[in-house]
């Protein structure tokens, strides 16, 4: 049986809930959160910094986060190949907001994550389920045709799965108790589960973002 707090989450804090576990955005952060204490011993706090030469410090920067590997805007400076610290683990890790502490569960931080919209439609990735189909576009030929024949393919194909009981559309509903056992198998380190679960840690989170419909606004 779930703890209280989880039965509570919403989408968005279930990300949450996997990306803090991440063991790569807890050192992030803790470098990030580092570098970040010092630029304000030095040239103070927001909104009261001095900002002109907070920028200009080497610790404030990173390279530019590859746009390839996000979504959304990346809050790019005059030099368009470098970020500001907290835009770059924005950038990162999907949101859009000041990086959050990975101590903090869900239920404990001050405002939910602004996440940056949610990964599109999956591409080359081996199919691992009865629920996973791939399927080839031909880029030279007109694409109404062939996405109206997807759509078409992709409808009947999960009322197939249905009537055999394979397929159920996920839900935050029908998920949570899942998402649950696999918190509790990477906290443990143990059990069945431990490898879907570092997969959540790991980008699976980003999964869970789907299942709100449409993206939140940036």
């Amino acid at each position: 049986m779930m703890d209280s707090p989880l039965e509570q989450l919403d989408i968005g804090q279930w990300a949450w809930e996997f990306l803090r576990r991440n063991p790569a955005y807890q050192d992030d952060y803790r470098e990030f959160i580092t570098s970040w204490q010092a630029l304000e011993a030095d040239y103070g706090a927001p909104p009261n910094r001095d900002f002109p030469r907070w920028k200009t410090d080497p610790r404030a920067v990173r390279p530019a986060w590859d746009p390839e590997k996000t979504s959304g805007a990346a809050c790019t400076m005059d030099d368009e190949d470098k970020q500001l610290i907290e835009c770059w683990m924005g950038a990162k890790w999907g949101f859009y907001q000041f990086p959050q502490d990975p101590a903090l569960p869900a239920w404990q931080l001050e405002a939910p994550i602004n996440w940056r919209p949610g990964p599109g439609l999956r591409v080359d990735r081996p199919a691992i389920s009865a629920s996973d189909i791939q399927l080839t576009f031909d880029l030279a030929l007109p694409l109404p045709a062939q996405l109206d024949a997807a759509k078409s393919f992709l409808i009947s194909s999960q009322a197939a799965l249905k009537r055999r009981g394979q397929a159920v559309p996920h839900s935050l509903q029908n998920r949570r108790a899942h998402w649950a056992e696999l918190l509790a198998s990477w906290d443990s380190q143990s059990g069945g589960l431990l490898d879907e679960a570092r997969a959540m840690v790991e980008g699976g989170y980003r999964e869970i973002l789907r299942l709100q419909g449409k993206p939140q606004a940036g």
